[in-house]
Parts: structure tokens; sequence; C-alpha cells
């Protein structure tokens, strides 16, 4: 009766050892995630709210208020994970506390019954005659064996005791930090929700007024997407231009003049795997800097029936910031923009990276170029203080999500 008991206790030890393991491993993830949030609305809060007395449009403090208050629910959200997860880890661990007790209990009796039977037998002159009253020589190794065992067991249990009482001891060390630990995290948003309800009561006066002449701004907004469009347009027929040059040039069999694919060399195919092979590890083309513009179609949030596309990420930076090249490459171009600042083109094989809205270029067309290279400074345009970069990655003259492609974007 008693080894069922203890097997049944070592089962359940062992299913609560798999579940608490596989619980902080998420509970390892959960802080990591968090930690990244926090980051990013440090970096918004630096990079788009950097002085108070900063002109902005109605428009941009919408839409920077709404990129710190979207960023702010999700950390809400990820501590409230973390503190639901905690909850189920101290109830497993209260759990495991009980079973451990029960189990040490369960050790002791048998110990005791162990030490009364030993003391009833203590004495040298009734182990030596349990011995000798053996009927042959192997009767009596057997039973000199069976003392040495018994002693064994007996010295076993009561380190087993010992183990059982110092895991039970860690066990209630443990419980009482991650209550700490929970309460710490409840505390925290508390915070961050009334922070949270503040920054919605300002964005409410704001798009109350903007709500007010929503013509006005949606016209804004679309003459924009045009300039975009425009921008957009440019960027696919250098590409194309391009594909078509260097097909025209290349030793290899293709159609001569196309503009969809790159004819690829042994070299730029090994090129181009290899950047393939890294799609949602390249780094990032800046060294700090929070998306502000994501790949494709998006309904704005406070004018339902306007629809802005994208053809790539904008990433605002800090003032003199760097752009970087993501991969090995060489530059194909060097771009002169209508708006007065430079783009430049790295080609990866048959995969090409855009880095638009630069003020100074340090390299050249024909460039070699690393991974993290510096290839320019960002434009910082002066009438909204901000820095921001326009990325971009084709494959051939298809256009990707860059998001897919970039560590953690």
């Amino acid at each position: 009766m008693k080894i069922s008991r203890i097997l049944l206790a070592v089962l359940c030890l062992v299913m609560f050892s798999v579940s608490l393991n596989a619980q902080s491993k998420r509970q390892q993830e959960l802080e990591a995630k968090r930690q990244q949030i926090i980051e990013e609305i440090r970096q918004i809060n630096s990079l788009l709210f950097k002085t108070r007395g900063e002109k902005k449009s109605v428009l941009t403090e919408v839409e920077d208020l709404d990129q710190r208050i979207r960023a702010t629910e999700n950390l809400i959200r990820v501590t409230n994970q973390q503190a639901n997860l905690l909850t189920r880890e101290i109830n497993d661990n209260l759990n495991k506390i009980e079973t451990l007790r029960d189990e040490l209990k369960t050790l002791k009796e048998d110990y005791a019954a162990m030490i009364q039977k030993s003391y009833k037998s203590k004495s040298q002159q009734s182990r030596v005659m349990f011995l000798l009253s053996s009927d042959d020589f192997l009767q009596a190794y057997k039973r000199l064996q069976y003392m040495k065992q018994y002693a064994k067991h007996r010295k076993e249990q009561g380190e087993r005791i010992k183990t059982k009482t110092e895991e039970l001891q860690e066990l209630n060390t443990g419980l009482i930090e991650q209550k700490k630990q929970k309460q710490l995290l409840i505390d925290e948003n508390k915070q961050t929700r009334v922070s949270l309800a503040k920054e919605k009561k300002d964005q409410e006066a704001l798009i109350a007024s903007l709500r007010k002449d929503e013509g006005k701004f949606a016209t804004q907004i679309r003459n924009k997407q045009k300039e975009a469009d425009a921008i957009d347009r440019q960027i696919d027929e250098i590409i194309k231009a391009a594909i078509a040059e260097a097909n025209s040039s290349s030793e290899t069999k293709v159609t001569r003049g196309t503009v969809e694919t790159f004819a690829l060399t042994a070299e730029a195919k090994a090129l181009a795997a290899n950047f393939s092979s890294n799609k949602g590890k390249l780094p990032w083309p800046v060294e700090k800097g929070v998306v502000v513009r994501r790949y494709g179609n998006q309904r704005h949030p406070q004018l339902p029936n306007v629809t802005t596309f994208s053809s790539g990420v904008e990433i605002a930076t800090e003032k003199d910031a760097k752009a970087r090249a993501v991969f090995d490459g060489v530059v194909f171009q060097i771009q002169k923009t209508r708006q007065g600042t430079k783009a430049v083109y790295i080609r990866h094989g048959s995969y090409i990276s855009v880095y638009y809205n630069l003020d100074q270029v340090r390299v050249k067309s024909g460039d070699k170029v690393n991974t993290k290279q510096e290839i320019g400074t960002i434009f910082t345009n002066g009438l909204s203080g901000k820095t921001v970069l326009k990325f971009l990655i084709y494959q051939n003259s298809t256009r990707m999500n860059p998001a897919d492609w970039v560590y953690r974007m």
C-alpha cells in the first residue's frame, strides 16, 4: 500500500516538473517580449515625441499617439499573460508542495518503522545470534547480505528525507518570489492603464478636431498617397531597367532585354540563395528605430473611408542616423529623388534592397558592400524634425514585405 502511495507521489511530481518546465520557458519568452515592447515604447517616445514644442499637424499628432497607444495596449496584453501564467505556476507549486509533504510524511513513517525495528535488534549479540542460527553457510551469507542491504536502505531513506525537505524549502522560497513578481506585474499594469487612459483622452480630443475637417485631412492623405505612388513607379522603373540592362550584357542565355528576372551567374545564384536562407534573420537597416508605417494596404484608424498603401516600411530613427546594408551585395544605382534626397539600390543576386530618403551617401555605383556597412546618412525633415528611412525589398521586379525578412520587424 505504501509503495503504491510513493509511486503515485513520484508520478505526480514528474508531471508537475514537466508542466513547470514548459511554463518556465513560456514565462521567459513573455518576459523577453515584454522587454522588447518596453524598448519599442522608449524608442517611440524618443523618436516621435522628442520635444514638447515640436510643431506637428493634427494628423501627425494623431498618428504618433496611435503608434504609442497600440504599443502600450500590447504591453498590457503581454503583462496580463505573464500574470496569468504566474497564477498557474503558483497553483502548480502549491499542489507540488502538498504532494511533497505527503511523500515526506510517508518516508518519515517508513523510516520510523525501520528505526523501531532496528532498535529491537540493535545489540551486537542479537545480530551475531541471527547469523549463527543459520542452517548452513549459504543462509548465513544471505542473512549477512540482507543486514548490509537493510543498513544501506535505511541510510538512503534518510538521504531521501533530507533531499525532499530541501526541495520543499526551495519550493516555498520560490513561491514567495513568484507572488512578489506577480504583484509587481499587477502594479505595473495599473500604472500603464492609467497612462493609457490619459493617452486615449488626448487622442479623442485630436480626433474630434480631425472629424470636423475630415474632408480636408482625407484629401491631404490621398495627396500624400499620390506622391508615394509616383515614387513607387519610379523605383519600379529603375529596377526593371537594371534587370533589362544586366540581362542584355549577360552571357547567360535569356530573352534579350527581359525586365522580369535577373539572369544569374553561378556567383549571383549562390548570393541569392544565401540571402533567401536568411529570411527573417536580416539585420535592421538602421541601428535604432521603430516602424511607423508598415507594408501593404492600411485603413486609417481614425478616417475609416481612407485607405493607403505602402510599398515598403518606414522607420523613424535618430537625427544623423546612418542607413546600413542588410546583406552583402553590390550597389547598382544611386538615385537623386524629386524631393532632393537620395536613394541607394543594392543587388543581392536576384534580390534588391532599397534605402530611400538619404541626405548624404557614402557609396557609389559598382561598390561591393558588406552586411551592416554604413551606406549613408538619413535625411531629417526640417519642418517635422523627423528622421525617417523608407526601406524596400524586391525579388527581381516583385515587391516583398520587409517585415518577413528583417529580424523581429
